[in-house]
């Protein structure tokens, strides 16, 4: 009965909760190239860390060393911009996928309200048949005295 009164609903639930899926999908997959810029970041903030400084030596060492660490800083600075636009996508991410739970939620407590409703109709109506049978009763028993 209450897939017959609820039949829409129903739909617009199974459509709701297939879009949170792939929202929590997508999420996690943003989540996880997030982590992985970040481990990138990390690794190259290392490298750049560890380097050697120059303390004697000829200048071409010098110029050497100076030069890698320039383009590993450029490289450095390239993962640094990648890993902000992972966790902006992230966030976003975030956004829709709290954004199509809020949107099952609601769906879900209306079909559940509506059965709720449902239920407390149908007691009315049992109840209300009981005590018409109740009167029945009581009304042959008085008519057989």
């Amino acid at each position: 009965m209450s897939a017959r009164h609820d039949a829409g609903l129903a739909a617009v639930a199974r459509v709701r909760g297939v879009r949170e899926t792939d929202s929590r999908i997508g999420l996690q997959t943003a989540l996880g190239e997030q982590r992985s810029a970040q481990a990138r970041v990390d690794e190259l903030r290392a490298r750049v860390d560890a380097a050697d400084a120059f303390e004697s030596g000829p200048a071409a060492t010098f110029l050497a060393l100076r030069q890698s660490l320039e383009v590993l800083g450029g490289i450095l600075g390239t993962a640094e911009a990648e890993r902000n636009q992972a966790a902006t996508i992230s966030e976003a991410a975030l956004a829709r996928w709290h954004q199509d739970k809020s949107r099952l939620g609601a769906i879900e407590m209306l079909l559940e309200r509506r059965a709720a409703a449902r239920r407390e109709e149908a007691g009315r109506r049992e109840a209300r048949d009981l005590d018409d049978l109740a009167a029945q009763r009581w009304l042959r028993r008085e008519a057989g005295r």
